[in-house]
């Protein structure tokens, strides 16, 4: 296809791209969050029951350092509402989008770390720590083709004037 043939993209103007693409992370940030929001309730209520008590001190603390993540991921998925909030009437959705794009980076590392340390959790307290080790190393290398390579291959070469995120 030769340059003038190639399509232009959308006839829409910079404030109206802001939009959508504001509507689109908030789609995405609407989907991350359920899902971490119940694997923090799994999480939650692990405490609970009788077998806890059996955990090893390396097994509490990973524990532990996961309902941090689970708490802090879920916290910065409501950041984007705060942001809208404070800038909306300030015409200022292109920085908004920026910001949330940034945003989402943060949380789709950080989902990454939580469902590998709950695999690693999983099978330690299941199976035993070697097998466990194994699965975490596995599961970061699938983490890192899922969220990382297969985008960057996917989205193929960036645009000489990208649109915001």
């Amino acid at each position: 296809m030769t340059p003038a043939a190639e399509p232009k993209g959308r006839d829409e103007s910079t404030e109206e791209r802001a939009d959508r693409n504001w509507d689109d992370l908030l789609q995405e940030f609407r989907v991350l969050q359920t899902g971490v929001q119940i694997l923090g309730g799994f999480l939650l209520t692990l405490p609970f029951q009788s077998a806890f008590s059996d955990l090893d001190d390396f097994q509490r603390h990973l524990y532990l350092v996961l309902v941090l993540l689970a708490a802090t991921t879920t916290t910065l998925l409501l950041s984007p509402i705060a942001l809208h909030r404070r800038v909306f009437r300030w015409r200022r959705k292109q920085r908004l989008v920026m910001a949330g794009h940034h945003l989402a980076q943060v949380v789709m590392f950080l989902i990454g770390l939580l469902v590998t340390g709950l695999a690693v959790f999983v099978f330690d307290v299941v199976v035993d720590r070697q097998t466990a080790t194994v699965v975490g190393l596995g599961m970061v290398v699938l983490a890192t083709v899922a969220l990382v390579v297969i985008p960057r291959l996917a989205g193929g070469r960036a645009p000489e004037h990208p649109e915001s995120p």
